[in-house]
């Protein structure tokens, strides 16, 4: 791994995006512990765009418009039922450090659907990771996954960092009705943001 490689895929994962916003939600409304199982749920997330970037199948998104409109259009559909669930929850959570009467399951998978069901990570691994894949490397399948888990391990590190933050001030916005009110507000117009800017997202 290059110091290149590293540096440059540390300024992505830190980059906000659906994951980080939705890490942060999840410590903020429902404490560490929830935002910890955010952070590992959006780095499983990465899992089936890393295995389609090595396996060719990112290709597939790339040229063909039909799969990508279709996996985009869920995408921004599953955004928007976000918003609309942070725009519409009422009151917080007590400081018991559970999430908010979700099971770790549920916030696992909603993690892992929010990475899921972005298109534009498929795009970037295919584009990303053969950057630092030379023409001459003996075994460039290795050699790509060995990129892939290190791109996780940062994700979940830098997430996991944004969550544990948020949980820190956890007690601070529940000691507010109205700033918990602005909270909602703000995540729902985020995920709405998010959703707007993906469906504008072209191959």
């Amino acid at each position: 791994m290059t110091l290149e490689f590293f540096l440059t895929a540390l300024v992505i994962v830190a980059s906000p995006g659906t994951g980080a916003i939705y890490t942060v939600a999840a410590g903020l409304s429902a404490g560490p512990r929830a935002s910890l199982l955010a952070a590992f749920g959006c780095t499983l997330g990465i899992v089936p765009h890393m295995l389609a970037a090595i396996s060719g199948l990112a290709a597939l998104l790339h040229t063909s418009a039909t799969a990508f409109q279709i996996l985009k259009v869920l995408g921004v559909a599953y955004l928007l039922y976000m918003a609309w669930t942070m725009s519409h929850a009422r009151g917080m959570p007590s400081l018991n450090d559970k999430a908010g009467g979700r099971s770790a399951g549920q916030v696992i998978v909603s993690a892992i659907l929010v990475n899921l069901l972005n298109p534009k990570l498929s795009i970037f691994f295919f584009a990303f990771l053969p950057q630092f894949v030379s023409v001459n490397e003996a075994a460039p399948v290795y050699r790509m996954t060995e990129l892939s888990l290190v791109f996780m391990a940062l994700t979940f590190v830098v997430f996991a960092a944004y969550g544990a933050f948020a949980a820190a001030l956890r007690r601070h916005v529940l000691s507010s009705a109205s700033v918990q009110t602005w909270m909602r507000r703000g995540f729902a117009a985020a995920f709405a943001a998010l959703a707007a800017q993906l469906a504008l997202t072209q191959k």
